[in-house]
């Protein structure tokens, strides 16, 4: 009869419906404006610099909240560095849970770690560098990670399938390293290059006041060594190139009271070499100062790396003092402050981060990050001339 719907047709329309009704979306769009103090050392690098972003978000759960769908695109269009303007997946996945597993399968971001100077631990997503230099920002990677939930604790085991290479600012960026990196020169020890798959499993428990992770790691390593070397026009650069790994790491809090006690360490094989790296330290919160109403953190951490100044990275002997102001407001005010100190070397890096919310929908927030002291052994040399000033206003929605 006309206007009659299918048995077949009506349930496709009530599934679109409660698939309608579930969906959600969110996310954001920024405007960003960096300052630098200095000129820059190459003349092929830019002064101030104005950028865009989005990150929308979509979610859906059904089946009681058994099965869930995300989507998290991101998109970043820079005024000069053409290595900053990028788009990547953060999140494509769907997880189904039961009582003892979770099965997640697509692109994902997974953080592991505890620490706020550094984080060592951290290996399965790919550091997005173009986007700040904190280490923060990760690119999404494709995995399947199944989750057994048992009551001596839960471990994950995931298979890492399709290699992210790091993200470098380009030659006209600022931030980066002189001679900049060349990424189209990758190299990998794998000869299955980007499309090897690699493994981890994870542990993860609380006992009382500690939250416990043991980890191994195996394949190819998300932080590069970077060898010297000539582009297509004859030009210095640097060449990425990717080992092969094993890593074993354990992180560990401890809440006492208002003591948050934090460590990282890692035990790792690469290049024949084994290494060890740590970061530990502690947390004090004193609640109710400023009129009773903000809570103050004081941070104290020491990082080590026992290759010493054969380590690429500049966090090898290192001390690291700040302090976390949040003032707990309705404009949720945050403020973190430190300064990491190397203990070889008199370099001395200051970061200074704060936000604000303005209104129901908007947020500000700012960046300050120096340098000082940097001798020309010290990987943070090449940035002896960046110290900025970085301002960004988001829209929530």
């Amino acid at each position: 009869m006309p206007g009659r719907r299918t048995l077949p047709a009506a349930l496709l329309g009530a599934a679109l419906l409660g698939a309608t009704a579930a969906a959600e979306w969110s996310g954001f769009v920024a405007v960003e404006a960096r300052g630098f103090f200095h000129a820059p050392l190459d003349p092929d690098q830019h002064g101030a610099n104005l950028s865009l972003a989005a990150e929308p978000e979509f979610t859906h759960r059904w089946d009681d909240g058994r099965h869930s769908f995300r989507f998290v695109p991101f998109l970043r269009w820079d005024q000069h560095d053409d290595a900053r303007s990028h788009a990547d997946i953060r999140e494509l996945g769907w997880v189904v849970a039961a009582q003892a597993w979770e099965l997640r399968a697509g692109v994902r971001k997974v953080f592991w770690g505890v620490t706020e100077s550094q984080h060592l631990v951290d290996v399965i997503n790919q550091t997005d560098l173009v986007e700040n230099l904190d280490g923060e920002d990760k690119l999404g990677q494709p995995m399947i990670n199944l989750a057994l939930i048992h009551d001596w604790g839960t471990v994950d085991l995931y298979a890492l399938a399709g290699f992210r290479e790091r993200s470098f600012p380009g030659r006209e960026g600022r931030l980066r390293s002189h001679p900049p990196v060349d990424t189209g020169l990758s190299q990998f020890e794998s000869s299955r290059g980007r499309g090897r798959i690699d493994a981890a499993i994870r542990w993860r428990r609380s006992i009382g006041a500690f939250d416990i992770g043991l980890a191994h790691f195996h394949g190819t390593a998300r932080d590069p060594r970077l060898v010297p070397g000539l582009d297509d026009l004859g030009r210095p650069v640097l060449i990425p190139h990717y080992d092969i790994i094993d890593q074993s790491s354990l992180d560990l809090q401890a809440t006492l009271g208002q003591w948050l006690w934090k460590l990282e360490t890692i035990s790792r094989r690469q290049q024949g070499e084994r290494f060890t790296a740590a970061t530990a330290g502690f947390e004090y919160t004193l609640v109710g100062v400023l009129a009773g109403s903000a809570d103050l953190g004081l941070l104290a951490e020491y990082v080590y790396d026992d290759r010493g100044t054969r380590a690429p990275t500049p966090f090898q002997d290192d001390l690291f003092l700040g302090l976390r102001l949040a003032l707990n407001d309705v404009q949720s005010t945050e403020l973190l402050a430190g300064v990491i100190g190397d203990r070889e070397f008199d370099t001395r890096f200051y970061n200074l981060e704060a936000s604000r919310r303005i209104g129901d929908h908007w947020k500000i927030a700012l960046e300050l990050r120096a340098l000082s002291g940097a001798p020309a052994a010290d990987p943070f040399f090449s940035l002896r001339r960046d110290d900025t000033l970085q301002i960004e206003l988001a829209r929530y929605f």
